[in-house]
This record gives C-alpha cells, sequence and structure tokens, in this order.
C-alpha cells in the first residue's frame, strides 16, 4: 500500500493555489482588507493590493523550473508573514456566527501545512 504523505508535494498546486488567492485579493478585496493589522501604515486596501500582486508572484516562480527553489523559499516565508493577519482575523472574528468563526479559527493550523509544503516544493527543485 503507497504511503500518502501529509503535506501535498505538487508545486504546480501550490502555484495554483497562490495565484488563486492572489486573484482573490483584486476581485474581492473587501475581506482581506479587513484582516490588515491597523498598526501597519498606509490604507490596508494598499496591503491588500500588494499582498495579492506578492502571490501572484510568487505563483509564477513556482510554476517555472527555473525559479521553483527560491520562490517555494519565498512562499514559505510568506506563509510565516502572514500568519498575524490570520491571528488578527480570528480576533476579530470571535463574535461572529460560528461558520464565520470557524473560518477564522480554521485557517491558523493550516498556516502549518501550507508553510510546508512551500519548503517540500523547493526542496523538490
Amino acid at each position: 500500500m503507497a504511503r500518502v504523505p501529509l503535506v501535498p508535494r505538487s508545486p504546480l498546486l501550490l502555484a495554483g493555489l497562490m495565484a488563486a488567492a492572489g486573484v482573490a485579493h483584486f476581485a474581492a478585496p473587501a475581506p482581506f482588507d479587513g484582516t490588515v493589522p491597523r498598526s501597519l501604515p498606509g490604507s490596508p486596501r494598499s496591503w491588500t493590493r500588494a499582498s495579492g500582486a506578492v502571490e501572484l508572484a510568487l505563483a509564477a516562480g513556482l510554476a517555472l523550473p527555473r525559479t521553483r527553489s527560491l520562490s517555494a523559499r519565498a512562499t514559505a516565508l510568506f506563509f510565516v508573514g502572514v500568519f498575524p493577519a490570520n491571528i488578527k482575523m480570528a480576533y476579530d472574528w470571535r463574535d461572529q456566527p460560528a461558520p464565520a468563526r470557524a473560518l477564522a479559527y480554521g485557517r491558523l493550523p493550516l498556516q502549518l501545512p501550507l508553510y510546508l509544503w512551500a519548503r517540500a516544493a523547493g526542496r523538490q527543485a
């Protein structure tokens, strides 16, 4: 019986996830604006657009074998960097209805497998 890895290994699937997230930051920015910590300078929308652009750039880098290793390491760091926004979202949504709270709280442990996925994609390159 084949062993199923705990963390998905496909760098192209990770690139697709990053591309979808990047597009979402531009197509429907309001939910992302609400996760931007107030302590950051500038408008939340500027941070939303910047993070969307970074996600699109990381997706492109992950998709290309030549840049995959560097982009995978940068993607792993990106997941670490956006974790405070996920914590803020969970805190801000603590009084929301149960489905919204579940979404906000569910994002927190999801960061670890995403980070590990990015690291694995870099090692495959």
